[in-house]
């Protein structure tokens, strides 16, 4: 009875670590998929900035 209420408690507690590393693991992949537009549209912002500057200026 005691080695059925510990392998109850070690698969609970699994359980509870792999939902939360799985919360953390979707929350890090949002703030990613975030970062990443931020970064191409700083990029098409300054590619557009280079392609409208006057020639003799680059």
């Amino acid at each position: 009875m005691r080695a059925l209420l510990w392998t109850v408690g070690v698969v609970a507690v699994v359980l509870i670590l792999l939902g939360l590393l799985l919360e953390a693991a979707r929350w890090l992949i949002i703030i990613g998929l975030v970062a990443l537009v931020v970064v191409i549209v700083l990029a098409a912002v300054k590619t557009r900035r280079v392609l409208h500057r006057p020639a003799g200026r680059r």
